[in-house]
């Protein structure tokens, strides 16, 4: 598996496994989560990706378990998790309104329950989730400098930010944001166009990428046309459409890393089939001018 370098002393993996889902699974046992992780190490999937809001807040309790129950697991992995949605739901149930808050108290506390339910003394990578309209970038900029300072987070990056939400933070920072985590697959295509990827390929930041297959709208009558010719193209290299997806993005310059989540242990297996699959730049616009309903301009 190709190692992928967001700075000196922090690597992950190509591809990234996902956890949003893992409390919907029907078993949330520490042996069955430890079985997906292990079959995530098996092909050299290290990279573990959590948020404080997945699972209605229940997420990363969840790993914690198998982490506990698993000695020695924690330190194959790279631990990356997210704060600063508060949502109506779990521990916010008593919430009016979903809104943001990347205060620094927030922040800070965010960090430590984290630290708390994955049973660990670190996070490799703390992401915050969503750009937040009344974000005090100074105060922002000096809790995150604060956290990496203390060793409780290696580094820090952002999530669904756009450029000028980037350069503000990241102004009033010290330690450098290493990445930006934003929607991207053959359906949701317009970050290859519209700037969110290009700016990052410009400054050689590997950006992430969560939904690459659109939300499973890729196997839905919205992906029809496109699942066509993926699968026409996975069943020439053996693997299913999916994978095709995958590398679609995996064929761009910029060294996307897509973020894959699936709670079935033999489709986990199956990630990394998307290395398999290489697309020269005609097959790769085929895919594209499916996806548009026409030919590029």
């Amino acid at each position: 598996m190709e190692r992928m370098k967001l700075a000196d002393d922090l690597d992950f993996s190509r591809l990234i496994y996902g956890m949003w889902r893992i409390g919907d699974d029907t078993d949330t046992s520490a042996d069955h989560v430890q079985a997906k992780v292990e079959a995530c190490l098996a092909q050299g999937i290290t990279t573990m990706d959590q948020a404080d809001i997945y699972g209605d807040y229940g997420a990363e309790a969840i790993l914690g378990a198998a982490f506990q129950a698993a000695p020695g697991l924690r330190d194959q992995v790279e631990l990356v998790t997210k704060c600063d949605i508060i949502a109506p739901i779990g521990k916010y149930a008593d919430k009016r309104v979903k809104y943001y808050d990347t205060s620094a108290a927030h922040i800070t506390g965010s960090v430590e329950a984290s630290l708390q339910l994955m049973q660990t003394d670190r996070i490799d990578l703390l992401l915050i989730h969503r750009p937040d309209p009344l974000m005090d970038h100074h105060e922002t900029g000096k809790a995150l400098d604060g956290l990496v300072q203390s060793g409780k987070v290696r580094h820090v990056g952002v999530s669904n930010f756009k450029l000028h939400d980037w350069t503000l933070l990241q102004s009033a920072m010290s330690t450098p944001l290493v990445t930006n985590q934003i929607e991207a697959s053959v359906l949701c295509h317009a970050p290859v166009t519209n700037g969110d990827i290009a700016w990052m390929q410009e400054r050689g930041i590997p950006p992430m990428a969560w939904s690459p297959l659109a939300g499973g709208a890729l196997f839905g009558p919205e992906g029809a046309a496109v699942r066509e010719i993926l699968d026409r193209i996975g069943a020439a290299h053996g693997v299913g459409a999916d994978a095709v997806a995958v590398a679609w993005l995996l064929t761009h310059p910029a060294r996307i890393m897509p973020v894959l989540g699936t709670n079935n242990l033999s489709r986990i297996k199956k990630i990394s089939d998307a290395l398999k699959v290489n697309l020269d730049r005609e097959t790769w616009f085929e895919i594209y001018t499916a996806a548009l309903g026409t030919e590029v301009p």
